[in-house]
Protein backbone atom coordinates (compact mmCIF):
# COMPACT_ATOMS: atom_id res chain seq x y z
CA UNK A 1 0.00 0.00 0.00
CA UNK A 2 1.33 3.43 -0.98
CA UNK A 3 2.43 6.13 1.27
CA UNK A 4 2.76 9.69 1.26
CA UNK A 5 3.73 13.05 3.37
CA UNK A 6 0.67 12.50 5.37
CA UNK A 7 2.02 8.79 6.61
CA UNK A 8 1.30 5.12 6.49
CA UNK A 9 -3.00 4.38 5.64
CA UNK A 10 -3.97 3.29 9.54
CA UNK A 11 -5.44 -0.28 8.51
CA UNK A 12 -7.60 -1.89 11.15
CA UNK A 13 -8.06 -0.52 14.67
CA UNK A 14 -11.96 -1.36 14.70
CA UNK A 15 -12.67 2.14 12.31
CA UNK A 16 -12.02 5.28 11.25
CA UNK A 17 -14.23 6.25 13.44
CA UNK A 18 -12.68 5.54 16.79
CA UNK A 19 -9.94 7.82 15.84
CA UNK A 20 -10.62 10.45 16.99
CA UNK A 21 -11.79 9.93 20.24
CA UNK A 22 -9.90 6.26 20.95
CA UNK A 23 -11.85 3.42 22.25
CA UNK A 24 -13.71 3.96 25.15
CA UNK A 25 -12.87 3.01 28.46
CA UNK A 26 -14.13 -0.61 29.45
CA UNK A 27 -17.00 -1.33 31.77
CA UNK A 28 -16.79 -4.25 34.06
CA UNK A 29 -17.78 -7.49 32.84
CA UNK A 30 -20.31 -9.84 34.43
CA UNK A 31 -19.06 -10.25 38.09
CA UNK A 32 -20.76 -14.24 38.34
CA UNK A 33 -24.29 -15.79 38.06
CA UNK A 34 -26.98 -12.52 38.03
CA UNK A 35 -30.62 -12.54 37.26
CA UNK A 36 -32.68 -9.82 35.57
CA UNK A 37 -36.10 -9.04 34.25
CA UNK A 38 -34.45 -8.80 30.51
CA UNK A 39 -31.11 -9.49 29.56
CA UNK A 40 -29.96 -8.57 26.23
CA UNK A 41 -27.17 -10.19 24.61
CA UNK A 42 -25.40 -7.90 22.30
CA UNK A 43 -23.83 -3.82 22.84
CA UNK A 44 -24.42 -2.39 19.62
CA UNK A 45 -27.46 -0.49 18.23
CA UNK A 46 -30.25 -2.93 18.00
CA UNK A 47 -29.23 -3.90 21.72
CA UNK A 48 -28.48 -0.64 23.11
CA UNK A 49 -31.75 0.98 21.57
CA UNK A 50 -33.93 -2.36 22.81
CA UNK A 51 -32.89 -1.34 26.52
CA UNK A 52 -33.01 2.53 26.26
CA UNK A 53 -37.15 2.25 24.99
CA UNK A 54 -37.86 -1.34 27.54
CA UNK A 55 -36.34 1.05 30.44
CA UNK A 56 -38.13 4.17 29.14
CA UNK A 57 -41.54 2.44 28.80
CA UNK A 58 -41.17 0.40 31.59
CA UNK A 59 -38.49 1.97 34.43
CA UNK A 60 -39.21 -0.73 37.21
CA UNK A 61 -37.88 -3.24 34.79
CA UNK A 62 -34.03 -4.54 35.66
CA UNK A 63 -32.44 -4.79 32.08
CA UNK A 64 -28.77 -6.29 31.64
CA UNK A 65 -26.74 -5.52 28.48
CA UNK A 66 -23.76 -8.70 28.21
CA UNK A 67 -21.59 -7.38 25.42
CA UNK A 68 -18.43 -9.68 24.17
CA UNK A 69 -16.06 -6.53 23.46
CA UNK A 70 -17.07 -3.01 23.97
CA UNK A 71 -20.39 -1.49 22.98
CA UNK A 72 -19.68 -0.40 19.17
CA UNK A 73 -17.49 -3.02 18.52
CA UNK A 74 -18.98 -4.47 16.01
CA UNK A 75 -21.18 -3.05 12.59
CA UNK A 76 -22.17 0.12 14.98
CA UNK A 77 -19.02 1.51 15.02
CA UNK A 78 -17.72 0.40 11.81
CA UNK A 79 -20.56 1.37 9.63
CA UNK A 80 -21.19 4.33 6.71
CA UNK A 81 -22.85 6.36 8.91
CA UNK A 82 -26.35 6.15 6.21
CA UNK A 83 -29.10 6.60 8.94
CA UNK A 84 -31.92 5.78 6.11
CA UNK A 85 -35.10 4.67 5.28
CA UNK A 86 -34.27 1.77 3.32
CA UNK A 87 -35.25 -2.01 4.84
CA UNK A 88 -34.08 -5.65 3.75
CA UNK A 89 -36.67 -8.11 2.47
CA UNK A 90 -39.58 -5.60 2.00
CA UNK A 91 -40.43 -6.69 -1.99
CA UNK A 92 -40.74 -10.27 -0.21
CA UNK A 93 -42.63 -8.92 2.65
CA UNK A 94 -45.22 -7.58 -0.09
CA UNK A 95 -45.42 -11.05 -1.85
CA UNK A 96 -45.97 -12.92 1.59
CA UNK A 97 -48.51 -10.45 2.94
CA UNK A 98 -49.79 -8.22 0.63
CA UNK A 99 -48.62 -4.58 -0.65
CA UNK A 100 -50.35 -2.62 2.50
CA UNK A 101 -48.52 -4.35 4.80
CA UNK A 102 -44.90 -3.94 3.02
CA UNK A 103 -46.18 -0.04 2.69
CA UNK A 104 -47.31 0.20 6.33
CA UNK A 105 -43.74 -1.15 6.69
CA UNK A 106 -41.51 1.26 4.44
CA UNK A 107 -43.63 3.99 6.71
CA UNK A 108 -42.46 2.75 9.76
CA UNK A 109 -38.91 2.89 8.41
CA UNK A 110 -39.20 6.83 7.14
CA UNK A 111 -40.63 7.40 10.33
CA UNK A 112 -37.71 5.65 12.27
CA UNK A 113 -35.05 8.56 10.20
CA UNK A 114 -37.03 11.22 12.21
CA UNK A 115 -37.69 9.05 15.51
CA UNK A 116 -33.52 8.29 15.91
CA UNK A 117 -32.94 12.42 15.31
CA UNK A 118 -35.36 13.07 17.73
CA UNK A 119 -34.23 10.83 20.27
CA UNK A 120 -30.47 11.88 19.54
CA UNK A 121 -31.63 15.68 19.68
CA UNK A 122 -33.12 14.51 23.74
CA UNK A 123 -30.63 12.59 25.00
CA UNK A 124 -28.29 15.26 23.67
CA UNK A 125 -25.99 12.94 21.49
CA UNK A 126 -24.20 15.31 19.25
CA UNK A 127 -23.41 12.58 16.26
CA UNK A 128 -23.02 14.69 13.39
CA UNK A 129 -26.56 14.18 11.98
CA UNK A 130 -26.85 16.24 8.80
CA UNK A 131 -30.63 15.96 7.16
CA UNK A 132 -29.01 15.58 3.38
CA UNK A 133 -31.45 13.18 2.41
CA UNK A 134 -29.83 9.52 0.07
CA UNK A 135 -28.94 10.44 -3.15
CA UNK A 136 -28.22 6.87 -5.52
CA UNK A 137 -26.33 7.66 -8.89
CA UNK A 138 -26.71 5.22 -12.45
CA UNK A 139 -23.37 5.43 -14.71
CA UNK A 140 -24.32 2.95 -17.10
CA UNK A 141 -27.75 2.32 -19.79
CA UNK A 142 -28.40 -1.01 -17.11
CA UNK A 143 -27.99 1.16 -14.30
CA UNK A 144 -30.44 4.13 -15.60
CA UNK A 145 -32.71 1.46 -16.60
CA UNK A 146 -32.39 -0.63 -12.62
CA UNK A 147 -32.22 3.25 -11.06
CA UNK A 148 -35.92 4.38 -12.87
CA UNK A 149 -37.30 1.38 -12.13
CA UNK A 150 -35.89 1.70 -8.50
CA UNK A 151 -37.57 5.16 -8.52
CA UNK A 152 -41.39 3.70 -9.65
CA UNK A 153 -40.83 1.04 -6.77
CA UNK A 154 -40.15 3.26 -4.23
CA UNK A 155 -43.15 5.80 -5.30
CA UNK A 156 -45.29 2.67 -5.55
CA UNK A 157 -44.17 1.98 -1.92
CA UNK A 158 -45.11 6.01 -0.88
CA UNK A 159 -42.45 7.77 -1.05
CA UNK A 160 -43.64 10.37 -3.21
CA UNK A 161 -41.62 12.76 -1.91
CA UNK A 162 -38.72 11.08 -4.17
CA UNK A 163 -37.21 13.09 -7.13
CA UNK A 164 -35.79 11.86 -9.89
CA UNK A 165 -32.75 13.47 -11.83
CA UNK A 166 -31.25 13.67 -14.40
CA UNK A 167 -27.48 13.87 -15.74
CA UNK A 168 -27.32 18.35 -14.94
CA UNK A 169 -29.74 17.76 -12.54
CA UNK A 170 -27.19 15.79 -10.78
CA UNK A 171 -24.49 17.68 -11.06
CA UNK A 172 -25.63 20.42 -9.72
CA UNK A 173 -25.64 18.28 -6.94
CA UNK A 174 -22.65 16.22 -6.97
CA UNK A 175 -20.25 16.23 -9.61
CA UNK A 176 -20.12 12.68 -10.19
CA UNK A 177 -18.33 11.70 -13.22
CA UNK A 178 -20.04 10.22 -15.76
CA UNK A 179 -23.32 10.09 -13.84
CA UNK A 180 -26.11 9.62 -16.12
CA UNK A 181 -29.03 10.31 -13.30
CA UNK A 182 -30.11 10.19 -10.10
CA UNK A 183 -33.03 9.38 -7.44
CA UNK A 184 -32.86 11.10 -4.00
CA UNK A 185 -35.17 10.99 -0.94
CA UNK A 186 -34.93 13.18 2.03
CA UNK A 187 -35.51 10.18 4.52
CA UNK A 188 -31.79 9.93 5.02
CA UNK A 189 -28.98 11.96 7.00
CA UNK A 190 -25.09 11.28 7.09
CA UNK A 191 -23.97 10.58 10.85
CA UNK A 192 -21.14 9.94 12.72
CA UNK A 193 -21.72 5.86 13.94
CA UNK A 194 -19.07 6.22 16.98
CA UNK A 195 -20.72 9.24 18.66
CA UNK A 196 -24.27 7.71 18.18
CA UNK A 197 -23.26 3.77 19.90
CA UNK A 198 -21.25 5.64 22.62
CA UNK A 199 -23.65 8.32 23.23
CA UNK A 200 -26.70 5.74 23.38
CA UNK A 201 -24.58 3.67 25.30
CA UNK A 202 -24.58 6.66 28.21
CA UNK A 203 -28.15 7.39 28.18
CA UNK A 204 -28.62 4.25 28.44
CA UNK A 205 -26.59 4.13 32.06
CA UNK A 206 -28.00 6.75 32.69
CA UNK A 207 -31.43 5.22 32.88
CA UNK A 208 -30.66 2.47 35.34
CA UNK A 209 -29.47 -0.24 32.80
CA UNK A 210 -26.72 -2.27 33.75
CA UNK A 211 -24.28 -2.98 30.64
CA UNK A 212 -21.29 -5.65 30.93
CA UNK A 213 -18.92 -5.16 28.57
CA UNK A 214 -16.15 -8.09 28.08
CA UNK A 215 -18.54 -10.54 28.26
CA UNK A 216 -19.12 -13.24 26.01
CA UNK A 217 -22.24 -15.31 25.50
CA UNK A 218 -21.07 -18.32 24.32
CA UNK A 219 -24.66 -19.98 24.63
CA UNK A 220 -28.33 -19.01 24.55
CA UNK A 221 -31.08 -20.92 25.84
CA UNK A 222 -34.71 -20.10 27.79
CA UNK A 223 -34.11 -18.49 30.26
CA UNK A 224 -30.26 -18.39 30.35
CA UNK A 225 -27.42 -16.73 28.66
CA UNK A 226 -24.17 -18.65 29.11
CA UNK A 227 -20.67 -16.82 29.80
CA UNK A 228 -17.35 -17.70 30.77
CA UNK A 229 -17.90 -15.55 33.68
CA UNK A 230 -21.82 -16.36 35.04
CA UNK A 231 -24.81 -17.20 33.59
CA UNK A 232 -27.85 -14.41 33.93
CA UNK A 233 -30.94 -15.80 34.36
CA UNK A 234 -33.93 -13.98 33.25
CA UNK A 235 -37.51 -14.64 31.68
CA UNK A 236 -36.54 -12.69 28.38
CA UNK A 237 -33.46 -13.65 26.66
CA UNK A 238 -32.90 -10.93 23.56
CA UNK A 239 -30.30 -11.82 20.79
CA UNK A 240 -29.11 -8.36 19.46
CA UNK A 241 -25.76 -9.93 17.94
CA UNK A 242 -26.27 -8.90 13.87
CA UNK A 243 -22.95 -10.29 12.08
CA UNK A 244 -21.60 -11.86 15.23
CA UNK A 245 -24.46 -14.22 15.62
CA UNK A 246 -22.32 -17.34 14.41
CA UNK A 247 -19.87 -17.40 17.10
CA UNK A 248 -23.09 -18.55 19.56
CA UNK A 249 -23.81 -22.38 19.97
CA UNK A 250 -25.93 -23.86 17.52
CA UNK A 251 -26.11 -20.80 15.29
CA UNK A 252 -23.35 -20.92 12.54
CA UNK A 253 -25.34 -20.60 9.61
CA UNK A 254 -28.34 -19.01 11.04
CA UNK A 255 -27.29 -15.66 9.58
CA UNK A 256 -24.07 -15.37 7.40
CA UNK A 257 -21.56 -12.53 8.47
CA UNK A 258 -21.31 -10.38 4.98
CA UNK A 259 -17.74 -8.33 5.19
CA UNK A 260 -17.93 -4.76 4.16
CA UNK A 261 -15.23 -2.49 3.65
CA UNK A 262 -14.48 1.49 4.13
CA UNK A 263 -11.96 4.03 3.35
CA UNK A 264 -11.49 7.56 4.45
CA UNK A 265 -9.35 10.12 3.15
CA UNK A 266 -7.92 12.77 4.64
CA UNK A 267 -9.80 16.17 4.86
CA UNK A 268 -10.14 17.54 1.56
CA UNK A 269 -9.20 21.09 0.43
CA UNK A 270 -11.61 23.83 -0.45
CA UNK A 271 -10.07 23.99 -3.79
CA UNK A 272 -11.02 19.64 -4.00
CA UNK A 273 -14.52 20.15 -2.72
CA UNK A 274 -15.32 23.17 -4.78
CA UNK A 275 -14.63 20.47 -7.57
CA UNK A 276 -17.30 18.04 -6.02
CA UNK A 277 -19.89 20.12 -4.97
CA UNK A 278 -21.65 17.78 -2.63
CA UNK A 279 -22.95 20.85 -0.75
CA UNK A 280 -26.19 19.42 0.38
CA UNK A 281 -24.14 16.31 1.96
CA UNK A 282 -26.33 13.78 0.49
CA UNK A 283 -25.07 10.21 1.70
CA UNK A 284 -24.00 8.52 -1.72
CA UNK A 285 -24.56 5.39 -3.06
CA UNK A 286 -25.17 4.11 -7.09
CA UNK A 287 -27.02 1.04 -8.98
CA UNK A 288 -24.08 -0.90 -9.68
CA UNK A 289 -24.56 -4.79 -8.46
CA UNK A 290 -21.38 -4.61 -6.41
CA UNK A 291 -22.74 -1.35 -5.06
CA UNK A 292 -20.18 1.37 -3.17
CA UNK A 293 -21.80 4.05 -0.74
CA UNK A 294 -20.04 7.25 0.56
CA UNK A 295 -20.63 10.28 2.84
CA UNK A 296 -19.33 13.77 3.49
CA UNK A 297 -17.74 13.82 6.84
CA UNK A 298 -18.27 16.32 9.49
CA UNK A 299 -14.92 17.33 9.06
CA UNK A 300 -14.57 17.20 5.06
CA UNK A 301 -13.12 13.57 4.41
CA UNK A 302 -15.04 11.23 2.21
CA UNK A 303 -15.76 8.14 3.82
CA UNK A 304 -16.53 5.36 0.83
CA UNK A 305 -17.35 1.68 1.14
CA UNK A 306 -18.11 -1.41 -0.60
CA UNK A 307 -17.43 -5.57 -0.62
CA UNK A 308 -14.16 -6.39 -0.52
CA UNK A 309 -13.33 -9.97 0.74
CA UNK A 310 -17.32 -10.68 1.42
CA UNK A 311 -16.87 -13.45 3.45
CA UNK A 312 -14.29 -16.04 5.17
CA UNK A 313 -14.75 -19.84 5.82
CA UNK A 314 -16.62 -21.17 8.27
CA UNK A 315 -18.80 -17.97 8.92
CA UNK A 316 -15.55 -16.30 10.90
CA UNK A 317 -15.45 -12.67 11.91
CA UNK A 318 -12.34 -10.75 12.07
CA UNK A 319 -11.02 -9.12 15.63
CA UNK A 320 -9.25 -5.41 14.70
CA UNK A 321 -11.27 -4.56 10.85
CA UNK A 322 -8.13 -5.22 9.14
CA UNK A 323 -8.56 -4.78 5.71
CA UNK A 324 -6.65 -6.85 2.14
CA UNK A 325 -4.55 -3.57 0.50
CA UNK A 326 -6.27 -4.90 -2.58
CA UNK A 327 -9.24 -4.42 -1.18
CA UNK A 328 -8.12 -0.97 -0.19
CA UNK A 329 -7.15 -0.08 -3.59
CA UNK A 330 -10.18 -1.29 -5.56
CA UNK A 331 -12.11 1.51 -3.15
CA UNK A 332 -9.75 3.83 -3.68
CA UNK A 333 -10.08 3.22 -7.61
CA UNK A 334 -14.12 3.55 -7.00
CA UNK A 335 -13.48 7.49 -5.43
CA UNK A 336 -10.97 7.90 -7.91
CA UNK A 337 -13.47 7.61 -11.13
CA UNK A 338 -16.43 9.17 -9.32
CA UNK A 339 -14.06 12.16 -7.90
CA UNK A 340 -11.11 12.51 -10.37
CA UNK A 341 -9.35 15.20 -8.45
CA UNK A 342 -9.04 13.00 -5.14
CA UNK A 343 -6.59 10.84 -7.16
CA UNK A 344 -3.47 12.75 -5.40
CA UNK A 345 -5.06 13.11 -1.95
CA UNK A 346 -4.25 10.39 0.76
CA UNK A 347 -6.49 7.81 2.28
CA UNK A 348 -5.86 8.06 6.00
CA UNK A 349 -7.97 5.23 6.96
CA UNK A 350 -9.46 1.66 5.85
CA UNK A 351 -11.19 -1.08 8.05
CA UNK A 352 -13.42 -3.28 7.42
CA UNK A 353 -16.92 -5.16 9.73
CA UNK A 354 -19.53 -7.81 9.42
CA UNK A 355 -22.86 -7.22 8.50
CA UNK A 356 -25.99 -10.05 9.39
CA UNK A 357 -27.62 -11.56 6.00
CA UNK A 358 -30.48 -13.52 6.33
CA UNK A 359 -30.67 -16.97 3.68
CA UNK A 360 -34.00 -14.95 2.30
CA UNK A 361 -31.89 -11.40 2.95
CA UNK A 362 -35.31 -9.84 5.29
CA UNK A 363 -34.47 -8.45 8.20
CA UNK A 364 -36.57 -9.53 11.02
CA UNK A 365 -38.38 -9.00 14.68
CA UNK A 366 -39.21 -12.07 16.76
CA UNK A 367 -39.96 -12.86 20.24
CA UNK A 368 -41.04 -16.55 20.84
CA UNK A 369 -43.43 -16.37 23.59
CA UNK A 370 -43.26 -20.01 24.43
CA UNK A 371 -39.56 -19.53 25.42
CA UNK A 372 -39.36 -15.80 26.26
CA UNK A 373 -35.61 -15.92 23.26
CA UNK A 374 -36.55 -13.20 21.15
CA UNK A 375 -33.84 -11.63 18.33
CA UNK A 376 -33.74 -8.91 15.79
CA UNK A 377 -31.40 -8.26 12.92
CA UNK A 378 -30.43 -10.21 9.30
CA UNK A 379 -30.39 -5.71 8.46
CA UNK A 380 -28.26 -6.48 5.35
CA UNK A 381 -26.21 -3.36 5.33
CA UNK A 382 -29.24 -1.34 6.82
CA UNK A 383 -29.03 -1.32 10.12
CA UNK A 384 -28.11 2.30 11.29
CA UNK A 385 -32.29 2.40 11.03
CA UNK A 386 -33.76 -0.43 10.67
CA UNK A 387 -32.14 -1.12 14.49
CA UNK A 388 -34.05 1.48 15.76
CA UNK A 389 -37.57 -0.07 14.44
CA UNK A 390 -36.36 -3.57 15.36
CA UNK A 391 -35.68 -2.55 19.22
CA UNK A 392 -39.11 -0.25 19.73
CA UNK A 393 -40.65 -3.51 18.04
CA UNK A 394 -38.73 -6.04 20.26
CA UNK A 395 -40.08 -3.74 23.44
CA UNK A 396 -43.55 -3.92 22.33
CA UNK A 397 -43.85 -7.92 22.22
CA UNK A 398 -41.95 -8.01 25.59
CA UNK A 399 -44.71 -5.56 27.09
CA UNK A 400 -47.47 -7.74 24.54
CA UNK A 401 -46.07 -11.07 26.13
CA UNK A 402 -45.50 -10.00 29.63
CA UNK A 403 -49.24 -8.33 29.90
CA UNK A 404 -48.06 -4.62 30.21
CA UNK A 405 -49.82 -3.88 26.90
CA UNK A 406 -51.57 -4.55 24.12
CA UNK A 407 -50.91 -5.44 20.25
CA UNK A 408 -49.39 -2.04 18.69
CA UNK A 409 -48.99 -0.97 14.92
CA UNK A 410 -45.19 -2.17 15.41
CA UNK A 411 -45.98 -5.64 16.16
CA UNK A 412 -48.02 -6.37 13.78
CA UNK A 413 -45.53 -5.24 10.98
CA UNK A 414 -44.68 -7.84 8.42
CA UNK A 415 -41.63 -8.39 9.43
CA UNK A 416 -42.36 -9.66 12.97
CA UNK A 417 -41.84 -13.83 13.67
CA UNK A 418 -40.46 -13.89 10.18
CA UNK A 419 -39.02 -17.33 9.43
CA UNK A 420 -35.81 -18.11 7.69
CA UNK A 421 -34.33 -21.01 6.32
CA UNK A 422 -30.55 -21.69 7.34
CA UNK A 423 -28.07 -21.34 5.25
CA UNK A 424 -25.86 -24.23 3.48
CA UNK A 425 -23.40 -25.83 5.20
CA UNK A 426 -19.63 -25.64 4.09
CA UNK A 427 -17.83 -25.40 1.75
CA UNK A 428 -21.41 -24.53 -0.42
CA UNK A 429 -21.93 -21.35 1.59
CA UNK A 430 -18.36 -20.26 0.89
CA UNK A 431 -18.73 -20.88 -2.70
CA UNK A 432 -21.44 -19.42 -3.32
CA UNK A 433 -21.12 -16.05 -1.52
CA UNK A 434 -17.78 -15.72 -3.61
CA UNK A 435 -19.12 -16.84 -6.78
CA UNK A 436 -22.68 -13.91 -6.61
CA UNK A 437 -20.08 -11.81 -5.28
CA UNK A 438 -17.69 -12.61 -8.61
CA UNK A 439 -20.93 -12.73 -10.73
CA UNK A 440 -21.88 -8.92 -9.82
CA UNK A 441 -18.15 -7.77 -10.24
CA UNK A 442 -18.36 -9.37 -13.75
CA UNK A 443 -21.60 -7.72 -14.62
CA UNK A 444 -20.70 -4.42 -13.41
CA UNK A 445 -18.10 -4.90 -15.87
CA UNK A 446 -19.71 -5.93 -18.86
CA UNK A 447 -22.19 -3.11 -18.29
CA UNK A 448 -19.84 -0.76 -18.28
CA UNK A 449 -18.95 -1.14 -21.43
CA UNK A 450 -22.72 -1.73 -23.21
CA UNK A 451 -24.86 0.13 -24.56
CA UNK A 452 -28.29 -2.30 -23.90
CA UNK A 453 -30.17 -1.22 -20.94
CA UNK A 454 -31.37 -4.69 -19.77
CA UNK A 455 -29.45 -5.59 -16.52
CA UNK A 456 -26.49 -8.36 -17.54
CA UNK A 457 -27.54 -11.45 -17.43
CA UNK A 458 -25.02 -12.89 -15.21
CA UNK A 459 -25.98 -10.65 -12.40
CA UNK A 460 -29.86 -11.94 -12.96
CA UNK A 461 -28.73 -15.37 -12.48
CA UNK A 462 -26.88 -14.45 -9.26
CA UNK A 463 -29.96 -13.18 -8.09
CA UNK A 464 -31.95 -16.04 -8.52
CA UNK A 465 -29.13 -18.34 -7.07
CA UNK A 466 -28.74 -15.69 -4.03
CA UNK A 467 -32.44 -15.62 -3.36
CA UNK A 468 -32.18 -11.56 -3.33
Amino acid sequence: MSTTKSGPTVNGGISFWYAEGGVPAPREPLPGDATADVCIVGGGYTGLWTAYYLKKAAPFLHITVLEAKFCGYGASGRNGGWLYNGIAGRDRYARLHGHDQAVRLQRAMNDTVDEVVRAAAEEKIDADIHRGGVLEVAHTPAQLARLQAFHSAETAFGETDRVLRGARETAERIRVTGAVGSTWTPHGARLHPVKLVTGLAAAVEALGVTIHESTPVTEIRPKYAVTPYGTVRAPYILRCTEGFTAALKGSRRTWLPMNSSMIATEPLSDEVWDTIGWEGRETLGDMAHAYMYAQRTADGRIALGGRGHPYRFGSRTDNDGRTRPATVEALREILVRFFPTTAGVHIDHAWSGVLGVPRDWCATVTLDRATGLGWAGGYVGSGVATANLAARTLRDLVRQDSGQSGATELTTLPWVNHKVRAWEPEPFRWLGVHGMYAAYRTADRRESTARSTATDPIARVADRLSGR
